[in-house]
């Protein structure tokens, strides 16, 4: 069905309402404003307000042409870049460390390591967990590193005195 003026008006009106409510950044606004005042048909503006609350204008006043249409996807956000899970690995491995006795330390090390190169190079998520997972790995190791420099100088003494 071909919009009329008004259809054009009704649109903007729900456009602007959710630029003033934040829901839409200014380019996005404009963007969309100068599609509505281009747009023939109902159903291309009812595909500019689609992801919109109807605002000012009641859903009764905003003509559909036929079911809903899907939003296009120039007007959605990108998807989040997916976490690592060579860093989920790191992280859960640092933790581990708690109940295996230290024996997940370095795997979590290296696997913390391997994440952030692969995090630096693909721009996945999940720089963070990689580095918990280094530190808790690297904190265990110079504690058994430690506790065995104790012991060796313990037995070092006792067998010279």
């Amino acid at each position: 069905m071909l919009a009329a003026h008004a259809d054009r008006e009704r649109a903007v009106d729900v456009l602007r309402a959710g630029f003033a409510e934040g829901r839409l950044p200014q380019p996005e606004y404009e963007k969309r404003v100068e599609r509505a005042y281009q747009a023939r048909t109902l159903g291309e503006l009812t595909t500019l307000v689609a992801d919109l609350p109807q605002g000012p204008v009641g859903p009764q006043q905003m003509p559909m042409a036929g079911p809903m249409a899907p939003v296009p996807r120039t007007f959605l956000p990108p998807p989040p870049p997916p976490t690592n899970g060579k860093a989920i690995g790191s992280l859960v491995c640092g933790l581990g460390t708690f109940a295996c006795g230290g024996l997940t330390a370095i795997p979590a090390v290296i696997l913390g390591h391997m994440a952030r190169g692969e995090i630096r190079r693909t721009q996945q998520q999940g720089d963070g967990l990689a580095v918990g997972g280094i530190v808790l790995g690297w904190l265990w190791i110079a504690g058994w590193a430690f506790l065995l420099l104790i012991i060796m100088i313990g037995v070092a003494s006792s067998s010279s005195g």
